[in-house]
């Protein structure tokens, strides 16, 4: 037994190591939301992606339009079967621009080769990359664009709220935020001086000239987690970022616990660089934190660790509960939801040994396929 009091100790030190982090991973302070502005946005220009998205385009479309006077739209259909350019068409928004997306070269992943198709046609200064599953609150984008030209930044991107209202997803997806949020600190993605690089793709609104200087989106063109290494490009070239949070960027897709899996083991090994030396450490690291703390409660003088392990573990947690509205009782699932990510990601590791580098709206992209 006294082998599980070594282990919970071991949790009780990983958790106050993260408590006491100066960058605060866990805290909710990045964050922005609409303000009541009336910007003229005929310097804007929307760039959308959109495979098979019928159902969801057209919300998508209006919120954007709805966004200011003069903001331009282009929509690449990534050779959806569904009517998706048909819906979009038939809106007849003024200033949308819908574009057929040709075949997919080897080398590419789907949605990188919507955007440069989009791309070549971007003749504005500034440049909104988003989802076609997202909805824009009225306002948002004139407020990034204040934020962006009175502080300088080059980039700036929102976490889109993610639904929230199934049993799967209330354990899931807040978790799903707060362990983004610790593999990328907004604190340090937004530090000019630091080389951490982090975006979520659902909103990245950035001046157009960043992706000319980096070489348009050829240079990411083979990634499976596209909006982060497209930040990683950006900032090591030599721009900034501001990452945080929102209430005013929402998606409006919901997932069951099977959506959740599938869109977790799409990119968590590619998250891991492809190295089983990493998704060993990887789950060395979920174990101690998640598992450790309940062998205490098994011996005489680990509980103390255990109990030590739980409390910190929910106040890290909490905070990303509050911004998003849902009850402080539901942090007693992070560590249940961090067992579940472990598994997501050996699922991603098995796809891979099995041959598939990644799959995702019908399209596989297999290990062996090299981008040239």
């Amino acid at each position: 037994m006294q082998s599980f009091e070594i282990l919970s100790a071991i949790s009780a030190l990983i958790w106050t190591c993260i408590l006491l982090l100066p960058w605060k991973p866990y805290s909710t302070e990045e964050s922005l939301d609409s303000e009541p502005v009336e910007d003229d946005l005929s310097d804007v220009t929307v760039l959308i992606p959109a495979r098979n998205e019928a159902h969801m385009i057209k919300d998508t479309l209006l919120s954007v339009k709805d966004q200011g006077k003069g903001i331009k739209i282009i929509l690449v259909d990534d050779q959806s079967d569904d009517g998706t350019a048909e819906v979009a068409e038939g809106l007849k928004i003024e200033g949308l621009k819908v574009i057929r997306g040709k075949e997919l070269p080897s080398g590419w992943t789907g949605k990188i080769w919507a955007l440069e198709q989009g791309f070549r046609h971007i003749k504005t200064p500034f440049l909104l990359l988003t989802d076609a599953d997202i909805s824009l609150k009225k306002g948002i984008v004139s407020t990034v664009k204040r934020k962006l030209v009175e502080e300088g930044w080059d980039v700036i991107s929102l976490m889109a709220v993610l639904s929230m209202k199934s049993f799967w997803e209330r354990i899931l997806i807040p978790s799903f935020v707060y362990f983004f949020k610790m593999l990328y600190p907004f604190r340090l993605c937004s530090k000019k001086d630091s080389k951490v690089a982090g975006a979520a793709g659902g909103f990245v609104f950035l001046k157009t000239e960043v992706i000319k200087k980096i070489g348009g989106f050829s240079s990411i063109k083979g990634e499976i987690i596209d909006d982060c290494e497209l930040a990683k490009r950006i900032k090591s070239s030599g721009f900034s970022i501001w990452l945080g949070l929102t209430h005013s960027v929402i998606s409006r897709r919901r997932y069951g616990l099977s959506d959740i899996w599938n869109m977790v083991a799409r990119s968590a090994f590619a998250q891991l660089k492809f190295s089983f030396l990493l998704l060993f450490l990887c789950s060395i690291c979920l174990i101690a934190s998640f598992v450790f703390p309940f062998l205490g409660f098994f011996s005489k003088y680990g509980t103390i660790f255990s109990v030590i392990s739980f409390l910190e573990m929910f106040l890290t947690y909490i905070p990303t509960l509050d911004f998003y509205g849902i009850p402080k009782r539901w942090a007693i699932s992070l560590p249940f939801s961090g067992i579940l990510y472990l598994f997501m990601t050996w699922t991603s590791a098995i796809r891979y040994i099995s041959g598939k580098r990644s799959s995702w709206k019908g399209r596989v992209y297999l290990r062996e396929e090299k981008v040239k």
